[in-house]
């Protein structure tokens, strides 16, 4: 009995044990499968992450790569624009030096034609003054005997060469263009001042009154009569520079005051003495200025 005992408790035993055993081999299993499947997932989301990590990394590397590159064509460009404002800078530099030299040669030109203008009213000063010194400064009316204008121009009254509306000289007058003859006759002398004159230009002057028709014909008669006697009084002022002269008439057009008064009539009614400088002597130095002008831009 006690065997038969025994051997049925063994074979209970085995009986529970064998289940026992499955049940821990399942759970194991189990387990073991999760952590299996656990490690897959996490492989997969690691996976993904890594694939979009690189895929963000490559991405990077391309902005990356795109940026070094425009920064590449920014050096570039600003080499080039250096490069470039160093020329233009040079350039600028060149251009000063030739506006300086070309502003020199231009303020010389002034200061030559300047000359020119000095010795156009040098020549009426010494007629004034070479006429005040024999016949005095005024006439017995206390007027002044000759005047420069603000032309540059010597003015001589009408009053003092004619009566109202005629152009028959005063015997007063003939005092006063003897010594205006004698007075051109030697400043021609000088063959440097004669170099720059072209012509001495005699011109008659009305008032408004009447006609310009008429006015235009005193005025002429009147400068013709002033030449024709200078001439008459001096040979030797005909002979020699009898080219240099020449009568105009200009009517009422080119008054010295505007109005209808009595003394300014009388102003304007006059003889004007005019010294025009010989074009070609102006021309030359404007040639010589555009000559130096175009050498400079030449040469830069």
């Amino acid at each position: 009995m006690k065997l038969r005992r025994r051997a049925l408790i063994s074979g209970m035993d085995v009986q529970q044990f064998w289940p026992s055993f499955t049940d821990v081999m399942s759970t194991i299993a189990l387990i073991l499968f999760f952590i299996m499947l656990l490690a897959y997932l996490q492989n997969i989301i690691y996976g993904n992450d890594l694939a979009f990590a690189q895929k963000q990394l490559d991405t990077s590397k391309l902005q990356i790569g795109k940026a070094q590159e425009e920064l590449r064509s920014i050096q570039l460009e600003t080499d080039r624009t250096k490069a470039a404002l160093a020329l233009s800078s040079q350039k600028v530099e060149e251009q000063k030096a030739v506006i300086a030299a070309s502003n020199e040669a231009l303020e010389n030109l002034k200061i030559r034609l300047q000359g020119i203008a000095l010795l156009r009213l040098d020549i009426l000063k010494k007629v004034k003054q070479s006429v005040e010194q024999e016949l005095g400064k005024r006439n017995n009316k206390g007027e002044e005997m000759v005047s420069i204008g603000d032309n540059a121009n010597i003015i001589i009254n009408e009053s003092t060469f004619f009566a109202y509306n005629s152009y028959q000289l005063k015997p007063d007058a003939k005092s006063l263009l003897t010594q205006l003859a004698k007075a051109f006759e030697k400043i021609l002398d000088d063959v440097d001042i004669r170099g720059n004159i072209d012509a001495i230009s005699i011109d008659g002057h009305t008032d408004e009154t009447g006609t310009s028709a008429y006015n235009r014909e005193l005025s002429a008669r009147r400068a013709t009569e002033v030449v024709n006697y200078m001439m008459q009084v001096n040979p030797r002022l005909e002979q020699k520079y009898g080219r240099y002269f020449a009568a105009n008439g200009f009517s009422e057009f080119r008054p010295l005051a505007s109005g209808s008064s009595g003394d300014v009539l009388a102003k304007n009614r006059r003889i004007e003495i005019s010294i025009i400088i010989k074009d070609s002597s102006i021309q030359d130095m404007i040639e010589k200025y555009l000559d130096g002008t175009e050498t400079l831009l030449k040469s830069n």
